[in-house]
Formats: C-alpha cells, structure tokens, sequence
C-alpha cells in the first residue's frame, strides 16, 4: 500500500530492552505518536474538537528488531470508515533494513458523557476522504 503522510520517530534509549532491541509494547507509542501527527495535519489538529474516539483494536505484526538510534519512518493513513469507526494502517520502516512492522487500528467514534459509540461525522470522512483519495 502506498501511504500519503508519514512521521520520522527515533528510537530512544528507554525503548529498548536489556537485548537492545525497542520493546514490542513501545511500538504502540510509535504507532500513537505518528496518529498524533496526521491527525493534527490532515484532521486539523485541535480543531476538530468535537470529533472523540477510543481506540478499540490494536494489530502490530513484527518483521525485524528496531534498535536505539534508529530513525523509523512510520507510514500511515485511514483505510476505511465504519458507521461509527475508521480504521488506521501503518507501516514502520528502518532506512537500512525495511519493514520492520505493519499495524492496524481501529478507532471508535465516541460519547464519553453516555459512554456510547457515535457515528462518525460526515465533515470528517469527507475531509479524510479527501486527502487520502478515497472514493466514496
């Protein structure tokens, strides 16, 4: 898949365990900090205040070990849309050694005051349909 927006992410020191290796579970850090990033500039950030969701399913398949110093490219971008979820692809790669992971997320529209899922905005999709060529 050929993804449109991606985020560079170093591998610190304290990501790594005593093998030298990131840890399995920082990845999901990694995965969050480039979400954090499209979303801020292709969602518009904090403008889309009213747009709130959880994340309700997490995917991370492993190819290769990322180690300290590392700067990963991670490739992303929303795939598809639910009546109340979209879903978030990605790929981590190492400059040298390549894939080093693919990961799926899929978030859910959500009302924390009922605690219930919502359905996505239209104002939303239609933005990211946008930037991501989506036809509808």
């Amino acid at each position: 898949m050929a993804f449109r927006y991606s985020c560079p992410v170093e591998v610190r020191f304290r990501d790594c365990d005593p093998m030298g290796h990131a840890n399995n579970a920082v990845y999901l850090t990694y995965l969050e900090v480039a979400r954090f990033a499209y979303w801020r500039d292709v969602c518009g950030g904090r403008g889309w205040g009213d747009i709130k969701f959880i994340m309700a399913r997490v995917e991370v398949d492993y190819k290769a070990p990322a180690e300290q110093g590392d700067i990963l490219d991670v490739r992303l971008g929303i795939t598809s849309f639910g009546r109340t979820s979209f879903v978030f692809e990605y790929e981590v790669l190492d400059q040298h050694r390549g894939l080093i992971a693919k990961a799926r997320t899929v978030q859910v529209m959500y009302d924390y005051p009922t605690s219930k899922p919502v359905p996505v905005l239209q104002e939303f999709k239609n933005r990211v349909s946008a930037y991501e060529g989506m036809t509808s």
